[in-house]
């Protein structure tokens, strides 16, 4: 056990100097692999998980739901969404930041990245919300929150790397992240209504839109339903009837959806040969850096295997008599506090080699465990001092400070926190659509 904790402490340290995490995990793990058998039996466990990666079928899904993400954004859906969301909220007090909150969540479920919803929809709402003089911490916080609905939404980058790492069910998870996801949404616009009633002025109302112009919004989100119906329908059998007799794999489900997306964005003539090369450049870049550091992952996951320390962590949990629920709260209180320093990906890889045998021991579902994972993921991508969207944001809207978003973000974290208290006091919130499939 000593030696696992030490090397974890090596990979934080590390990875506080600003080495990649995937170079950190997997050094600290080769070399911790090497101390505890030899340096012919490390060289060949490296060796072996890096051919295993390249030739694991099943990982297809990342590059392919990236892929779809990219061409979804090229197609010019984000803002179809956004005027669709706006149609409807924007005549509210703050009800363009209502708007920018429900389009996130539907990019969300076509998307399935954090960080490219909160750059899209910043470009998309940042100018609208300007133009009706909303104050810049509403806007950007608005902005950074709703992004972070991309993770846990399905499809999610984040949940599949998740049942890769644990060989958890990726449908089972998909399906597990749509009732958080829509509670998710449903609290941020009580944040939104909280920020605005505080200070009437950061968020005035805009005028209303007609009901032709909101079924003429509607009708032109018919390309975002179409493509989320054909990933998640597919993935769950909706289309399994004669004579289609269709059930689609997640890898499977992935590639249609980015096919889909790749159709969309050539009917509406927003893609070029330049545009494709540079999606497709992006999609290998952004792959290869994630199977980097899945592969320093399972690299560092061994070398926790080796030296014991899950079944330390299980023993530590029996000598004191600990309840489960105690167990949860100090795992959780851990990963906000490494949230406040780590991005999300780093902080979920690092993490749950080590707590997912312990949390299981205890007899929690896997499910239930993954989506507590990805929530307090997003808790970090909006909190200081590295609270990634934040940072994303402000790259790409220039000149706002970061100070300016995390003062606006703060009842967005609030809100998360009471969903996470819910998810944990009521795991039927998470359960109850996977149990029905």
């Amino acid at each position: 056990m000593t030696e696992a904790l030490i090397g974890f402490f090596a990979v934080l340290i590390l990875v506080l100097i600003r080495v990649p995490i995937a170079f950190a995990m997997g050094f600290v793990g080769m070399i911790g692999f090497m101390l505890e058998t030899s340096f012919r039996a490390s060289i060949s466990m490296v060796a072996r998980l890096i051919i295993d990666t390249a030739q694991d079928y099943g990982l297809s899904v990342v590059p392919l739901f990236i892929l779809m993400g990219l061409f979804v954004n090229k197609g010019g859906i984000s803002r179809e969404l956004y005027a669709a969301s706006n149609a409807f909220l924007g005549h509210l007090r703050g009800g363009l930041a209502m708007a920018t909150i429900v389009a996130c969540g539907g990019f969300s479920a076509i998307s399935g990245s954090s960080l490219a919803t909160a750059a899209t929809m910043a470009k998309v709402a940042m100018p609208e919300m300007r133009r009706f003089k909303y104050e810049d911490s509403l806007s950007t916080a608005s902005i950074a929150a709703g992004g972070t609905l991309g993770i846990l939404i399905p499809p999610s980058v984040i949940l599949v790397i998740y049942g890769l790492l644990t060989e958890t069910s990726i449908g089972k998870l998909f399906i597990a992240g749509v009732v958080p996801g829509i509670l998710g949404i449903l609290l941020y616009l009580c944040a939104v209504r909280f920020s605005v009633w505080r200070k009437p002025e950061a968020g005035p109302a805009g005028p209303k839109s007609s009901w032709s112009e909101r079924n003429t919004a509607l009708r032109n989100v018919w390309a975002v339903l179409l493509l989320f119906f054909l990933v998640i329908g597919g993935l769950y059998g909706l289309f399994d009837f004669h004579p289609l007799n269709l059930s689609f794999s997640p890898t499977e489900a992935a590639g249609m959806g980015a096919m889909g997306a790749f159709l969309i964005a050539l009917a509406r003539r927003r893609l070029s040969f330049r545009d494709t090369y540079e999606v497709l450049l992006e999609t290998a870049t952004t792959a290869a850096g994630l199977f980097a550091v899945l592969i320093g992952a399972w690299i560092f996951s061994n070398f926790v295997n080796m030296a014991g320390l899950p079944n330390a962590l299980r023993d530590l949990v029996t000598t004191y008599n600990l309840e489960p629920w105690q167990v949860m709260a100090v795992i959780l209180l851990i990963y906000i506090i490494l949230g406040c320093v780590f991005e999300s990906l780093s902080m979920l890889l690092l993490t749950v080699p080590i707590f997912f045998p312990l949390v299981t021991s205890l007899g929690y579902d896997p499910v239930w465990f993954g989506i507590i994972v990805v929530v307090v993921t997003e808790i970090s991508l909006i909190t200081p001092p590295v609270g990634l969207n934040v940072f994303v944001l402000k790259g790409v809207v220039g000149n706002v400070t970061t100070a300016t978003v995390f003062r606006g973000v703060t009842p967005f974290w609030l809100v998360d926190i009471i969903r996470l208290a819910l998810l944990l006091t009521f795991p039927a919130l998470a359960l109850y659509l996977p149990a029905q499939m």
